[in-house]
């Protein structure tokens, strides 16, 4: 019987899981930084593309993916497979990091790792829309990794919108509390990763962490989906910032024949910080965007489905008028820096 089942205490049973994660993780990458160890694993060299100007290691996923992955074995046991599927991807990633991969072979990672979900844990719905679901839930693991690259924005991400799951399942009445404890666990890793990342950050997430993280994210949020514990565009308007930013980024990106893998400075969240807000500011935005959606979508739960609908659109809209807003910001930063 899984741990999560064992306790008549759902909230205490959440808070515990969700410390111990935070706890595990800050220490380990304490330890990281304490020893040195870390600019050995990883680290960042800033280049004319980066938000930031020195050296910095990158080995947040050092620390959110073993505590992740092992503490989801022992308090969720049913989800085996999004947790080696994350490791997986992890010790991939960290090789990417270290010596450079071609994209073929990181995409053909992704894939695989999500045909696995979807194969073993089909849902029950045709076969086109299960086709449709795996190839959104690869975009969302890249668009975690687009998204990684301002201080405290992707681990601040990963708090609320993991947190936002564990919320939603453990009110949902589902008798098993395997999917809210598993998503507190991932919460708790990345508040104890942001303890070093927010600004001004002492380490990056780097792909190690970011490409677990999106992943784990899609794979959670299917899983509830399945499972019936929420509907399906709960997942999306939890991580709707991260969403929306990376995906009309790449649109425009690919309407200008660009290559989108290839790093660039032009998602909403670096052009704030570029036209002024800086990294802080910044992340605390998009925390509150983060905050706001996943309490409009917790309290879209409990109203009838057209209605729920009518918020998720209205939410659309809203971020839609955010990302003019940004835009307009930095058509003027644009023309007061005398740039094209």
């Amino acid at each position: 019987m899984p741990f999560a089942s064992l306790s008549a205490h759902p909230v205490l049973l959440l808070l515990f899981w969700g410390a111990l994660a935070f706890c595990a993780c800050a220490a380990i990458l304490w330890a990281l930084l304490r020893t040195g160890l870390a600019w050995r694993l990883a680290t960042d060299i800033p280049n004319d593309r980066s938000l930031h100007t020195r050296p910095t290691p990158r080995v947040g996923g050092w620390g959110i993916v073993p505590v992740a992955v092992v503490l989801i074995s022992l308090a969720s046991p049913a989800l085996w497979l999004p947790a080696l599927a994350a490791a997986l991807l992890a010790a991939l990633s960290q090789i990417d990091d270290r010596r450079g991969l071609p994209a073929r072979v990181r995409f053909g990672g992704h894939a695989a790792a999500v045909a696995a979900l979807v194969a073993v844990y089909p849902a029950d719905v045709p076969w086109w829309a299960l086709a449709a679901m795996a190839v959104l839930l690869v975009w969302l693991v890249n668009l975690y990794n687009f998204m990684d690259g301002s201080d405290g924005l992707a681990g601040g991400m990963a708090v609320f919108g993991f947190g936002g799951y564990a919320i939603a399942a453990s009110i949902s009445g589902h008798p098993d509390a395997t999917l809210a404890v598993a998503s507190m666990v991932v919460a708790g890793a990345a508040g104890g990763f942001l303890l070093f990342n927010f600004h001004p950050a002492r380490i990056f997430l780097g792909d190690a962490g970011s490409i677990p993280l999106g992943f784990l994210a899609g794979a959670l949020g299917y899983w509830g989906w399945r499972e019936g514990v929420w509907p399906v565009w709960f997942p999306a308007v939890s991580f709707a910032p991260f969403i929306g930013d990376a995906s009309v980024t790449l649109a425009k990106r690919l309407l200008r024949g660009e290559k989108f893998w290839q790093a660039h400075r032009e998602h909403y969240y670096q052009r704030l910080v570029q036209s002024g807000f800086g990294h802080a500011s910044t992340a605390r935005i998009w925390y509150l965007f983060m905050g706001t959606g996943i309490m409009l979508a917790l309290r879209a739960l409990d109203l009838p489905v057209p209605y729920q609908w009518l918020v998720v659109v209205a939410w659309a809209v809203v971020l839609v008028v955010a990302g003019l807003f940004i835009d307009r910001r930095w058509r003027r930063h644009l023309s007061r820096s005398g740039q094209s």
